[in-house]
């Protein structure tokens, strides 16, 4: 009674061997569905295992690219302050005695200036700088300059204006665009914004300045 009692109502008159083979063959289906679920489980585990190591393998990648972009990052940057300090070369010891062929009467050149406000806040960087009585020359040295330079410079100026206005100093404020690769539309550029362009020649330089050029004066 109690193994029929146990089998659909249709099979309730199987005989005990009956009711045993059918046991059988539920157990095992049983067991196959089983097994073929946990294979399919192992599948899907061993797939997610692997995505998780492509996943830490491309983090490594993309850290890796990083690493090495900042590097080249740090190497053009280094290249380009050895650019900077070898045009700061060519043009530091000879501009002078260049503008005052041109009428200025230059008596000082200085170097490399950082300009702060009263705060000690750093407002302008400054590659060269001629003095005298009356005039402020600004020149902004490039190895290769490009337009966006020559905007910047005229940032530059306005606000070394403002700073001179400030201090009541009085002088006239002019600049020049130095660059030891001279492309002609950035030439054409910077004189269009009133800037004289300086130019590598040589071992020396050489300031551009085109028929009808009006120098701008802040």
């Amino acid at each position: 009674m109690e193994t029929t009692a146990a089998l659909p109502n249709h099979q309730q008159g199987w005989t005990p061997e009956q009711a045993w083979e059918w046991l059988r063959k539920t157990s095992e289906e049983s067991n196959q569905r089983k097994l073929e679920a946990d294979r399919r489980q192992l599948k899907a585990d061993r797939e997610m295992e692997e995505l998780k190591e492509q996943i830490k393998e491309t983090d490594r990648q993309m850290k890796e690219t990083a690493r090495r972009m900042a590097e080249t990052d740090r190497r053009i940057g280094e290249l380009g302050n050895r650019f900077g300090e070898l045009a700061e070369h060519l043009v530091a010891p000879s501009i002078q005695e260049k503008f005052n062929e041109l009428g200025f009467t230059f008596e000082e050149t200085l170097a490399g200036r950082i300009i702060k406000d009263t705060s000690g806040k750093t407002i302008a960087e400054v590659d060269l700088i001629l003095e005298n009585g009356d005039t402020i020359m600004v020149v902004e040295i490039k190895a290769k300059p490009l337009p966006k330079d020559v905007d910047a410079h005229i940032n530059r100026i306005d606000i070394l204006r403002r700073r001179a206005d400030a201090r009541n100093d009085t002088r006239k404020f002019r600049g020049a665009v130095a660059g030891a690769i001279m492309l002609d539309s950035v030439r054409d550029y910077a004189h269009e914004k009133g800037f004289y362009v300086i130019e590598q020649t040589g071992d020396t330089v050489k300031i551009t300045i085109p028929e009808g050029f009006m120098p701008r004066e802040w």
